[in-house]
């Protein structure tokens, strides 16, 4: 079941780099905070690429799973500022048009933290490594 969440994560986030590369780039712009010091399309084309390279990772880099997990969650955590600048903003992208239908996305951020750290096994890991130290 792991192994099937992880390559499904993995396909994910391929698809999802993708489009930042090509047809959906103007609606991961809208996403991109005001505050970030650097241009937009840059960022929306250099995010793409490392959601590529990491879903291509989780999907091929089966022995390097448990530091993949760590890596995808942190990602996950680094771009939800974008998420919230985009309800904030109440900027139009994805069929997001109200802010009920922003604010419901961002409840499934964290979601995607847990679905990474799961199917890798980094939190079982981090969990089995903490209750090893203790008996120590």
């Amino acid at each position: 079941m792991k192994t099937i969440a992880r390559i499904l994560l993995g396909s994910f986030l391929m698809f999802a780099g993708l489009s930042h590369l090509f047809w959906a780039r103007e609606a991961f712009r809208a996403q991109v905070p005001s505050w970030v010091p650097l241009d937009a399309d840059f960022v929306v084309l250099a995010s793409g690429v490392v959601e590529i390279v990491l879903g291509l990772a989780l999907v091929v880099l089966v022995r390097r799973r448990v530091a993949l997990g760590w890596i995808v969650a942190t990602f996950f955590v680094a771009v939800f500022p974008g998420n919230i600048s985009q309800f904030l903003t109440h900027s139009d992208a994805f069929g997001l048009d109200t802010d009920a239908a922003r604010g419901i996305r961002l409840l499934f951020q964290p979601v995607l933290v847990a679905w990474a750290l799961w199917c890798t096994g980094a939190w079982a890991a981090w969990r089995s490594r903490r209750s090893g130290a203790r008996v120590r």
